[in-house]
């Protein structure tokens, strides 16, 4: 049997890139830090995932073909990247540098025992250019002159696949359940791989991976983020209003939203002129509004806004989309609009806690200037034309709004 060596047993890794491979005959092994996680799958053996759609019954699959091993566990996890056909990462951004070392090592292990089967990995990562990323990490701990470009495919993914926070009252029934929508669809720069792509039914390979990196982070991460800011800052005091669904069906919300989306979607068609056309995007954004309104999914406005020193950042979805929009010379006031909501962003979990950075954010943005947090938070630079104009914009909006 074929199989994949999955980082990270999380969310994306066991809902999406582990069920895809699993359901298309591999098996999978999920490496993770996380030790009851790994004795409960190698305990089970498999778990459920279930598709939750609006006012359609629940539909339920069975994951099989799983084990897990621990990630100290080091000569398991050199065996398994032996023996491995491809592997996939999906431990988040901030993770991979703790995960690099222990992937270069069994990356090394391979080549002295099969120097002519080279690895492909799959990058299942939300972050922009993640194979020179990860390539920069893996080189570090690599010996001087091993042949990272001819033996590792670093194959970089645009991940659209929305998984809510478990409830603790579904984990207590099952704690390896997870609830995900239905969409599957895993895009793959098809220049990444070494080896063949693999065959699985919903991989689309593309030409320009930025192009659709950049979609996914600039409209898709944008507008859901914009959504749960635009309704924090709109109806704080409105303990209903926990869904992401709820506050789409304030006409305001949603119509600010799209502004922002579409303001990106207008950015995104100027710098990829031979993959996006408006009328292509403005349509993915209509289905992304289907997606977000998905009451049986449960996506709260805590997930969707919490971590905001990441969401804030240079080349996240808010700032990174107006400095591509400065950049062609167009207008982005509507996603300046999401930036300053997200400054307001408040929401606590279920427990009624703060995400622990967002309550670290919250403590510095009391005690420093907007000029403060443009600079530091957001890393932009008053000697880039570019980003000057972004920086002087959202001054002149925070500062006005403080007076008004």
């Amino acid at each position: 049997m074929k199989s994949l060596v999955q980082f990270g047993a999380g969310n994306i890794g066991r809902s999406f890139i582990g069920q895809l491979f699993s359901r298309a005959g591999y098996e999978v092994v999920f490496i993770d830090s996380a030790a009851s996680l790994v004795q409960r799958i190698n305990e089970q053996k498999e778990y459920r995932i279930v598709i939750k759609k609006s006012d359609m019954p629940d539909k339920e699959i069975l994951i099989r073909n799983v084990q897990a091993l621990h990630i100290d566990e080091k000569q398991a996890v050199r065996n398994a990247l032996l023996n491995a056909d491809y592997v996939a990462t999906s431990v988040g951004a901030s993770a991979l540098a703790a995960v690099a070392p222990i992937l270069a090592d069994g990356i090394e292990f391979r080549f002295g025992q099969r120097p002519q089967q080279p690895i492909d990995i799959i990058i299942a990562e939300n972050i922009r250019n993640g194979a020179e990323y990860l390539k920069n990490l893996l080189s570090t701990s690599l010996p001087e002159g091993f042949p990272l470009d001819a033996y590792v495919g670093l194959v970089e993914t645009s991940i659209g696949k929305m998984v809510p926070i478990m409830r603790r009252e579904d984990l207590a029934q099952d704690p390896l359940v997870l609830f995900a929508e239905e969409y599957n669809e895993l895009i793959v720069d098809r220049h990444g791989f070494k080896t063949e792509i693999p065959t699985l039914c919903t991989i689309t390979p593309v030409n320009t991976i930025k192009a659709f990196v950049d979609r996914k982070l600039l409209i898709h991460n944008l507008g859901h983020s914009a959504i749960a800011y635009l309704a924090y800052a709109a109806f704080a005091n409105d303990l209903r209003l926990k869904y992401i669904w709820h506050a789409l069906e304030k006409p305001d919300i949603a119509s600010k939203a799209r502004a922002a989306m579409t303001q990106a979607a207008i950015a995104l068609t100027k710098e990829y002129p031979n993959d996006f056309e408006i009328s292509s995007l403005n349509a993915y954004i209509e289905d992304l509004f289907v997606r977000f309104s998905n009451r049986a999914l449960g996506d709260t406005i805590y997930r969707v806004g919490r971590d905001l020193y990441r969401k804030l950042a240079h080349d996240e979805r808010i700032i990174g989309a107006m400095i591509l929009a400065a950049k062609h010379d167009l207008s982005f006031d509507a996603i300046a609009q999401v930036f300053n909501a997200a400054l307001r962003f408040r929401a606590t979990d279920e427990e009624g806690a703060l995400f622990p950075r967002d309550a670290d954010f919250i403590a510095y943005i009391s005690s420093h200037d907007i000029e403060s947090i443009l600079k530091e938070v957001c890393g932009l630079s008053l000697k880039d034309h570019v980003e000057s104009i972004v920086y002087h914009r959202l001054s002149s909006l925070c500062e006005k709004i403080e007076q008004d």
